[in-house]
């Protein structure tokens, strides 16, 4: 069975090398490769670094197949996912900003807090009377109802064999909001099976949030692919790349001579000290 992974890059900024290096993984490990743009955030997505995007791929030979999915084309589908959830009475609207969250609790949950279920048990009349006032709210899936419908769940992680998914630790993560019907759980839920993906290999700051996904790919019946969740490159100061910290990127390395060879080159030796 041929190898189906994709490369699923957010177009906020331009590719550095640590996206290269998801990528050139991503493209010699599988038979098919194709390209993704997460690109839901309206906010920090720019038009131009999709194609930006595109032409770092291309420079550095790594050629996806397929049409490009461009998660902004597909909010369709993704209010179709959300209303099977509701019917599944996996879903209430939370009302918390995100001070009031802090807190209440602060613990690690995907740069977030983890949600103390604050508006899970509100009453109906409590709801409606906050949403009739328009207040701005997010809708979160209620986890523990989610993990006693699905049962016990496990992904297989390339490396370290299978795992016991354990959603129940990030709490009741944010599934959609108001302006927005879908979250960054959902859509990649929903475009992995969309694409048929065998093989999610992405980097290791992501292997919590493999726990969430893996249930709603039991709750919404699709497929569980299997994991690798690589090592990351990290800078001279030994902190992860990253946009935020204006990390190179891969046209300011062009525009200083260096070639796709030589990337490719470091790539293919930081795979080596990895392995």
């Amino acid at each position: 069975m041929s190898i189906v992974s994709r490369f699923a890059p957010s177009p906020t900024g331009y590719l550095h090398l640590g996206h290269a290096y998801s990528a050139w993984l991503g493209r010699t490990q599988s038979q098919i490769w194709r390209l993704r743009f997460e690109d839901i955030d309206a906010t920090r997505c720019k038009p131009e670094y999709l194609s930006a995007i595109q032409q770092d791929l291309s420079w550095l030979g790594l050629t996806w197949d397929g049409e490009i999915r461009v998660q902004s084309e597909h909010l369709a589908e993704y209010r179709g996912v959300l209303e099977t959830l509701t019917r599944k009475e996996l879903l209430y609207p939370c009302f918390c900003t995100r001070g009031e969250i802090a807190r209440a609790q602060s613990a690690p949950h995907f740069r977030e807090t983890i949600y103390p279920g604050t508006c899970r048990n509100l009453s109906p009349a409590e709801r409606d009377r906050k949403l009739h006032a328009g207040i701005p709210f997010a809708l979160r899936m209620n986890v523990e109802r989610a993990c006693q419908m699905a049962g016990t769940r496990r992904f297989f992680e390339i490396g370290t064999g299978w795992a016991e998914a354990e959603p129940r630790r990030w709490g009741d993560v944010i599934i959609a909001r108001k302006e927005t019907p879908t979250s960054y759980h959902l859509c990649v839920v929903h475009d992995d099976w969309a694409q048929q993906i065998s093989h999610v290999i992405r980097g290791e700051d992501l292997r919590d949030a493999t726990h969430i996904h893996v249930l709603l790919q039991a709750i919404l019946g699709y497929e569980t692919p299997c994991y690798r969740h690589h090592k990351l490159i990290v800078g001279d100061d030994g902190k992860r790349l990253a946009k935020r910290d204006k990390a190179a990127t891969l046209r300011e390395l062009r525009d200083m001579g260096i070639t796709p060879d030589e990337i490719i080159r470091r790539l293919a030796a930081t795979q080596a000290a990895y392995s």
